[in-house]
């Protein structure tokens, strides 16, 4: 890199620096033997006396926020730290963070550069420095690619389209962070960066929809990004190319983002769109609002705000992204998703437009905090119980977001909890035409029924089924928390190297009518065609489905058989699930299958052959059904499934044949 070149990047990332208002007064960090020369150090000195006045200045303290945030950072780094590889001999494994869950290293796990540079720069402690450090030198010793590339694995094969994460948290680093560095080591990291993006991430991302949305909505950020700090118009010029397609991509009427399917434009027997909620929040909307902010582009905020609201529909009242339904729910880990970085930038940075996108960003921290447990952030509420490992993934991504929103706390509208969580007061019911999904709210109940039919399919994977026909994918009570939470039809490592085995026995917890004829399983699960209705008057939401058992070939159990009634009623005092069986065409085995969620330790009483209770710590979960009611299996022991990372308890309603009574099944708490 000549002189030249090296004073513009310097004055473009200094007018960058300052356009961002990067200041927290706590990242004025006293010289500690980090800063490692005389001219970096002035440098440093001169950035933050204009973030101190910048912050002094701030009219909101955020208190509650940041200090979750913060919290989970340092959590976070320290747990991550703890599993770093300090073997300096193996350059192979040096500085590589060792996942307890895999059996092999993630190539992206230098994204944690980013968080470990922060706190290195707010701590003041070495280890961080030497953490990013090692990190970084790691992933150029094992994934990085001749055209700048870092593999997403270890094999030079692996796919490379996530070098955007791991370029923009390297170029975030260098943005506010790079002073850490000495001369030659801050020199050599945004050379590489240059590297990356002039080279692979310049040539293959040329259309915003190259592939999966997710990653042409993040380089929309991203190449803003590099632009500024590398000093490249050609750079910010293909992030501006990117933008003025970004308004394509929201389905009517609700705004949601559509493009997470195989292909990411692919309409299904019903037309509809590919929407995957969790990449949705925790990836694509936070590079449009990033970009926005930092162009100041009104007509995209206010669009950004429209979206924003469309999602946050789906936020459960505890702070859950329910992606039941979404297209990539392979990978819902009830936060989230299990690559993707966290919902905090766009939802925090946007809250000034609507109050309540501050309590989606706190709610969820806080789900995050309750998941996270020695340091890791855990891959859904009952790891811990069911005593599975979590992976390191997680923490290393959603580390970044939490590093970035504490970067950027000086710019912070007012982030608090006050507002309302559009769920949390929903009453009736609502269709989300472009999905056909109803949310359901009466009295404490809150429900989601799906009938949607975009399925994701790769060229490797079978037919990645998340709940359809008419399943009741999400049951929560406002006092005991979520009762019912979904999984696939059949659980299937679509991602092998970003997604744990399912441990035990395939159990899916998606509440369902199911049959079995000579060994062959039939569900509603797999029916695309379901007919769904719905009713309210001022006490009862009812919602009626009209559907068919088939098995995962999308067959029938034979010609000509009637479809099944399910109705679901929710109504101030219980949730109740009534089904109606067709004439019975072959002999078979009929069960209506409901997975209350319940974590190992907490008691179940068998009351009656029709009654069943769980107690919770905040009330009694009681089941009765005008049927016989079992626990499938042993009743101390709990299924549990990967998506969405819960334990569950596995009732079975046997459906009497040739009854000519509906099968119920009352859900109430006391």
């Amino acid at each position: 890199m000549n002189r030249s070149h090296k004073d513009a990047c310097a004055t473009n990332r200094r007018h960058f620096v300052n356009r961002s208002f990067v200041g927290l007064a706590s990242l004025a960090v006293a010289s500690n033997g980090l800063i490692a020369s005389e001219e970096h150090a002035e440098e440093h000195a001169e950035e933050h006396v204009d973030a101190f006045s910048q912050s002094s200045s701030a009219s909101h303290s955020n208190e509650r926020f940041l200090e979750l945030t913060k919290s989970l950072l340092v959590d976070w780094c320290d747990g991550m730290i703890r599993r770093q590889v300090n073997n300096p001999s193996d350059p192979s494994r040096h500085g590589a963070l060792i996942c307890p869950a895999c059996s092999h290293i993630h190539g992206r796990c230098s994204d944690a550069l980013y968080p470990f540079m922060h706190l290195a720069r707010v701590t003041g402690e070495q280890k961080y420095l030497d953490a990013a450090i090692n990190v970084y030198d790691w992933a150029e010793n094992n994934v990085s690619q001749p055209d700048g590339s870092w593999t997403n694995d270890i094999n030079p094969k692996a796919w490379r389209g996530t070098t955007i994460f791991g370029a923009i948290a390297l170029a975030e680093a260098l943005h506010y962070h790079g002073e850490l560095l000495d001369a030659t080591r801050r020199e050599a990291w945004t050379k590489r960066l240059d590297e990356a993006v002039g080279g692979y991430l310049y040539r293959d991302f040329r259309k915003i929809d190259f592939t999966n949305l997710n990653y042409g909505m993040t380089g929309v950020y991203g190449f803003h990004l590099f632009g500024n700090l590398l000093g490249n118009p050609k750079y910010t010029a293909r992030s501006d190319q990117f933008a003025k397609r970004v308004k394509e991509f929201f389905t009517d009427p609700n705004m949601l983002l559509w493009g997470e399917g195989k292909p990411n434009d692919n309409r299904s027997g019903r037309g509809l769109l590919p929407v995957d909620l969790g990449y949705n929040v925790e990836e694509s909307l936070n590079g449009v609002v990033l970009y926005a902010i930092e162009v100041g582009d009104q007509e995209m905020l206010d669009l950004a705000t429209k979206t924003l609201n469309g999602h946050l529909e789906f936020m459960l009242p505890d702070g859950a992204w329910d992606n039941s339904w979404g297209t990539r729910s392979q990978k819902w880990s009830y936060w989230g998703s299990r690559t993707s970085d966290g919902c905090q930038p766009a939802f925090s940075l946007m809250a000034g437009y609507n109050p309540a996108f501050g309590t989606a960003a706190i709610r969820n921290a806080e789900l995050l905090q309750r998941c996270t447990a020695d340091g890791l952030l855990h891959g859904g509420p009952d790891y811990v119980s069911h005593g599975i490992k979590p992976c390191i993934h997680h923490t290393f991504a959603h580390a970044k977001v939490m590093a970035l929103v504490q970067d950027r706390a000086a710019t912070l509208p007012k982030v608090d909890d006050t507002a309302p969580l559009p769920r949390a007061v929903a009453d009736g019911v609502k269709h989300f035409s472009e999905l056909d999904v109803w949310l359901a709210a009466r009295g404490p109940w809150r429900a989601t029924i799906s009938a949607y039919d975009s399925i994701y399919k790769t060229k490797k994977s079978g037919l990645l089924q998340q709940p359809t026909g008419g399943s009741l994918s999400v049951l929560y009570h406002e006092k005991v928390g979520t009762l019912l939470a979904s999984s696939m039809a059949r659980y299937e490592m679509v991602e092998p190297l970003n997604m744990q085995p399912q441990p035990g026995r395939d159990f899916p917890l998606t509440t369902r009518v199911e049959r079995h004829v000579d060994g062959s399983w039939f569900t509603n699960l797999y029916e695309l065609d379901a007919k769904v209705s719905t009713e309210e008057d001022g006490e009862n939401v009812e919602i009626r489905v009209e559907t068919f058992l088939e098995n995962e070939s999308r067959e029938l159990i034979s010609e000509g058989e009637a479809p099944w009634q399910i109705q679901y009623r929710f109504g101030p005092d219980n949730a109740t699930i009534i089904v109606e069986a067709p004439e019975q065409v072959s002999p078979g085995d009929d069960s209506l299958i409901v997975p209350i969620l319940s974590p190992a330790g907490e008691e179940v009483r068998q009351v009656s052959d029709t009654r069943i209770e769980v107690v919770k710590p905040k009330g009694t979960v009681v089941i009765e059904s005008n049927a016989t009611l079992s626990v499938q299996g042993d009743p101390t022991k709990r299924v549990f499934n990967m998506v969405p990372g819960a334990e569950a308890l596995p009732l079975e309603i046997k459906i009497p044949a040739g009854n000519d009574l509906a099968t119920r099944c009352v859900i109430s708490v006391i």
